[in-house]
């Protein structure tokens, strides 16, 4: 078993043959009480967990939003769109099995977003990240990641996994930035940077 931290640095992933990495919150009123707080957290907010498969720094393949299966062969799997963030556990997962992934991508970065017009991390609360082995269909968690609850910005950089030779790595991020909503290439260039 691997335990992560930002403070540990990269940890090797032996014998990881399955990771998972998801993204829970609890939509909130805002500053919002009666009737428009209750609207409020009726409808929730939509934050997207997105992963972004990298070639030598160059973002080539988008896990997320619309695109559940962008490689193909099950390697890297979305597990839908929640807009709301209701219900238990976590609201959005990424999947990645590491010996299906193509060779030429080098690297994998997991970015958690308020990405549509409209949805904000202001807007929601209890935001954090969970990082499980899921080797041989287990989901043992290996991390749990808590952003900032004071950000004004609007995007996270999770984790990234290193391809190693053979091996991976993975190393907890844990950045916040500000990407313009609803624009891929802005959303590209913050997982690119880090």
């Amino acid at each position: 078993m691997i335990t992560l931290t930002k403070e540990d640095g990269p940890a090797d992933l032996d014998g990881v043959t399955h990771l998972s990495i998801g993204v829970s919150w609890d939509a909130t009123s805002g500053s919002s009480g009666g009737v428009m707080g209750m609207l409020r957290r009726k409808t929730g907010t939509d934050l997207d967990l997105i992963a972004i498969a990298m070639h030598a720094g160059d973002p080539v393949r988008l896990a997320g939003l619309d695109s559940l299966d962008p490689i193909g062969n099950g390697s890297l799997l979305h597990s839908g769109d929640n807009q709301t963030g209701h219900g238990d556990g976590d609201d959005e997962t990424v999947m990645v099995e590491f010996s299906k992934i193509p060779p030429h991508i080098t690297s994998i970065v997991f970015v958690a977003a308020a990405y549509k017009k409209g949805s904000s991390f202001q807007k929601a609360r209890n935001i954090s990240f969970k990082v499980y082995d899921a080797t041989g269909g287990s989901t043992q968690q290996v991390a749990d990641i808590w952003p900032s609850m004071l950000t004004q910005d609007n995007s996270c950089a999770v984790a990234k996994a290193v391809r190693n030779g053979s091996t991976w790595k993975l190393e907890v991020i844990n950045v916040t930035g500000k990407i313009k909503q609803g624009d891929q290439l802005s959303l590209m260039r913050f997982a690119a940077a880090q």
